[in-house]
């Protein structure tokens, strides 16, 4: 079969670019000529969205994004609950957004702890949008003491469970070979329950994301990238250790695949720390001591995934420090975050990639399985049974964790 003829570097260039200059005729020739149809709403379209709430003593503080199609003007505010009152305010930097515009409005307003309040912009074409506080209560604020306070807060929920977990592994290392795949089965059970978890936790935080930031599609980005990038480094590092002699090469695939679960499981606690601490910000004290619970008594059996594929395996034991920090300690990252700059977009993001790593574990816990005891093996009553019980103890643990 004949090759096709080499073309010519102008025509190449040529042949780049010409569809896009066509394009964009057409496009001159809809806007300048039209068709006929009437393409313009009959009424202005408007939407305000509202990214986060700040109360602070005598004074409540609106970060607003217009995610319209068009600008908008704010020129009222109203301040209440039952009966609502307009009130004095000033809006930085402008108060007229563009598309995609963000101000910040302050209100000078008398609040009281514990209180319920509306809070209602009204725009120049006499629309309403509002934001209700269930509870106010003061917006924590970085400083030494609240930076540590949440810092402790993470370690509790995310470090501490972990680093329990892990103590099991001189019991886990008693365990006969059947209970080695069956611990393995049992982990990949736990993953699973983890990621279709954070996959839920990102659907319903999407519905918070303003629509131009596409909340279904930040998932599908970060579940294809951490997905596809935890291939990419694992791969890497495989043959990083393979160029290595055997002798001398301290990271074994059993040790690998062990810090590759716990950067799963980390990304994942990132995730459930942005949950502790947006719920503590927004003054939802009754949920956010659930939440501790219930994720404590979660992560607690985190600490037997991490540790599974190493149970047959000698290695230096500080390697268990950094396992349990890399699984854990992102738990403190996340309830920093959540406290302090939290957006339903960023919760999105990190779910979806929690979600992607933790099923990239899976996939690489499955093939370690069937290198070890071949392709039957995952089917075996064992397997089948650790799986199971793997989805029924994260389904028990997660009873505790009312949001």
């Amino acid at each position: 079969m004949a090759e096709p003829k080499t073309s010519s570097r102008a025509l190449v260039v040529l042949s780049a670019l010409m569809p896009v200059l066509l394009l964009g005729g057409v496009l001159y020739l809809l806007f300048a000529r039209g068709t006929g149809l009437r393409l313009e709403a009959p009424a202005p379209i408007e939407k305000l969205d509202f990214e986060r709430v700040v109360l602070e003593p005598g004074e409540i503080r609106a970060h607003v994004l217009n995610t319209g199609p068009e600008p908008l003007t704010i020129v009222q505010v109203q301040v209440g609950w039952i009966s609502r009152a307009s009130w004095e305010f000033e809006i930085k930097p402008d108060p007229t957004l563009p598309r995609l515009g963000r101000a910040v409005v302050r209100i000078p307003y008398p609040w009281t702890p514990g209180e319920p309040y509306e809070i209602v912009l009204i725009t120049a074409n006499n629309l309403i949008f509002t934001h209700e506080i269930e509870m106010a209560q003061e917006t924590p604020t970085p400083g030494p003491e609240m930076l540590g306070a949440f810092a402790l807060l993470g370690v509790y929920v995310g470090v501490i469970p972990v680093f329990l977990g892990i103590l099991w592994l001189p019991f886990l290392r008693s365990l006969s070979r059947q209970w080695y795949f069956f611990l393995l089965s049992l982990t990949a059970g736990l993953l699973v329950f983890l990621g279709v978890d954070a996959l839920h936790d990102a659907l319903e935080n999407a519905e918070r994301v303003p629509d131009p930031y596409q909340g279904v599609a930040l998932i599908l980005i970060g579940l294809s990238l951490s997905l596809l990038g935890l291939y990419a480094v694992s791969g890497w590092l495989k043959q990083r250790r393979q160029s290595r002699s055997s002798g001398t090469a301290e990271v074994t695939t059993p040790l690998l695949l062990a810090y590759t679960v716990a950067f799963g499981i980390g990304v994942h606690n990132l995730g459930e720390g942005l949950a502790i601490g947006g719920a503590y910000a927004l003054g939802e004290f009754a949920t956010t001591f659930l939440l501790v619970v219930g994720f404590m008594v979660h992560n607690l059996t985190e600490g037997v995934a991490v540790v599974a594929p190493v149970v047959r395996t000698e290695f230096r034991w500080r390697h268990l420090i950094w396992l349990g920090l890399l699984a854990g300690a992102p738990t403190i990252a996340g309830t920093l975050m959540g406290a302090f700059t939290y957006t339903a977009v960023w919760a999105v993001l990190f779910l979806a990639i929690g979600a992607g790593a933790v099923f990239q574990v899976v996939i690489e816990i499955t093939r370690h399985q069937m290198r070890q005891a071949g392709a039957a093996s995952l089917a075996s009553g064992a397997s089948l049974a650790g799986f199971a019980l793997g989805l029924a103890v994260m389904w028990v643990t997660g009873l505790f964790v009312t949001v």
